[in-house]
């Protein structure tokens, strides 16, 4: 029989802070016991530096400089994601998220699949959703949205929709968890488990869980770290990036953040363990490849690997703390733990996939036989619209950034460049890199032979959206957004 494939991405999770990966703060305690039986990668990267360029990468394996979807004016060519070659050979297919970029934004993400549950949190969920409308047509628009929910099949719902989910980025602690503007991990795995306990036949799904992506805001049961302090400094701030990148609040406020956001990872992790210990029950657990990563990671403050800025959240830093991501692999069959070292690569997922369908996977399978690159794109023009509100110099948060890594008389090397800049770091673990001296003439040659065959493969076309920009004055739009 043909082994199932479930990919969870936990968004916006780093692997600095997860506990099965050496983090103080007892995070994951699932993963510990899971890593007991499977496959933990210790240098695991994300193709890019946000959820669409690496959502399209792990699911195409293509680098992100060689499929270009980068915006919602892009699409992915039909034929090129994993999910949708392995529907062709008979499996059932399943995407789980309120994560806008793969269940509604027409990037060609959700078109893998024959079953998409997007988001859940709306009064009528079947009818228009203002969060994708966002997602794709930009921010303020609500004149236009006013316009499609009223030419829509249903106007009232739809107006209705639209209200609910102002009022309640406006004024979130009037509104109930269940028209909130995130939903938490245990609605999809609530949704994934329904959807597999129908499958009479082999099946491949992804899961998306949000609950670490800004804002964070994990149950009570979970937030450890943060608490009602953090939580009053979340909700005051109008934005949990640029207003730090801008000078406008003080950088301890972001770090204070990292406490709810451990607690979200936490919450998550929970739902980790109930996927798994159901999936065992049903017995369908050992004829499965579960992989739990993260698409990207996210800056509480750091200072940037190469440009002279801190990182806050995510989408345009090449820095580790936004692409060293967690990687644990359930192989078939496997029952015992094991270890890779090495850099691994998220864009390997296709191939693992089709290996463990093949009853073929190995631990083998995520490491690429060259070393593994990253791509950090720079902000496009319409993304620009949000940070104008609070910084003037848009350089450091242009132009693309590269990394290569790899193996060197035993450590893990990683070089940088970015605009007419270089740097080699030499990271020994999630916690702990640094810097050390080479010549920027060596390190741009490396990174330019490694990325010397990465050219367009031909696989984007246009998209239906405007730009992925978000409405900078909600806190909770660049999350639901994706910005």
């Amino acid at each position: 029989m043909a082994s199932n494939v479930l990919l969870v991405v936990l968004d916006s999770v780093r692997a600095r802070n997860v506990s099965f990966g050496g983090y103080a703060r007892d995070t994951t305690p699932f993963c510990s016991e899971f890593a007991e039986r499977a496959t933990t990668y210790t240098q695991a990267r994300s193709p890019g530096a946000e959820s669409l360029t690496s959502h399209t990468s792990i699911f195409t394996g293509l680098d992100v400089e060689r499929h270009n979807v980068t915006t919602a004016d892009d699409r992915l060519e039909p034929g090129f994601s994993v999910f949708e070659q392995l529907g062709e050979e008979e499996y059932a297919t399943g995407v789980f998220s309120e994560n806008t970029w793969v269940t509604d934004v027409e990037v060609g993400l959700k078109d893998g699949f024959d079953t998409v549950e997007g988001p859940r949190n709306l009064p009528f969920p079947d009818a228009a959703d203002p969060k994708s409308f966002v997602a794709e047509a930009g921010r303020g628009q609500y004149v236009e949205y006013l316009k499609a929910s009223l030419g829509g099949p249903k106007p009232a719902k739809s107006v209705l929709n639209g209200l609910a989910t102002k009022l309640a980025w406006d004024y979130p602690r009037l509104f109930p968890d269940s028209l909130q503007t995130s939903t938490a991990a245990d609605v999809y795995a609530d949704l994934f488990l329904d959807w597999e306990r129908e499958q009479s036949g082999p099946w491949a799904a992804c899961i998306n869980f949000m609950d670490a992506h800004i804002p964070y805001e994990p149950a009570r049961e979970f937030d450890r770290w943060g608490g009602p302090d953090a939580r009053d400094i979340q909700d005051e701030l109008g934005d949990l990036k640029w207003v730090f990148l801008g000078g406008q609040e003080p950088w301890w406020k972001r770090r204070a953040l990292e406490g709810l956001y451990d607690g979200a990872i936490a919450q998550m992790d929970a739902q980790l363990r109930r996927i798994v210990e159901t999936l065992d029950e049903r017995g369908v657990l050992d004829d499965t490849m579960v992989v739990f990563t993260g698409d990207h990671g996210e800056g509480f403050g750091e200072p940037s690997e190469i440009r002279d800025v801190r990182v806050a959240e995510h989408s345009v830093a090449i820095d580790d703390v936004v692409t060293h991501v967690p990687l644990l692999v359930k192989y078939p069959g496997q029952t015992r733990g094991d270890t890779v070292s090495e850099p691994a690569t998220l864009t390997r997922f296709p191939d693992a996939a089709r290996a463990a369908a093949e009853g073929q996977a190995e631990p083998g399978s995520f490491v690429p036989d060259g070393p593994v690159l990253v791509s950090a794109v720079g902000l496009n023009e319409a993304l620009k619209g949000r940070a104008t509100d609070y910084i003037d110099d848009f350089e450091p948060f242009t132009a693309t950034g590269r990394a290569v890594l790899r193996v060197e008389d035993g450590d893990v090397v990683k070089d940088i460049t970015w605009r007419d800049r270089a740097r080699r770091v030499v990271v020994r673990d999630a916690q702990t890199s640094y810097r050390v001296d080479a010549p920027a003439a060596a390190i741009r040659s490396r990174v330019e032979a490694a990325f010397e065959d990465v050219a367009d493969a031909g696989v984007r076309t246009g998209g239906a959206g405007v730009g992925g920009t978000s409405d900078a004055t909600r806190k909770r739009l660049e999350d639901l957004g994706y910005v």
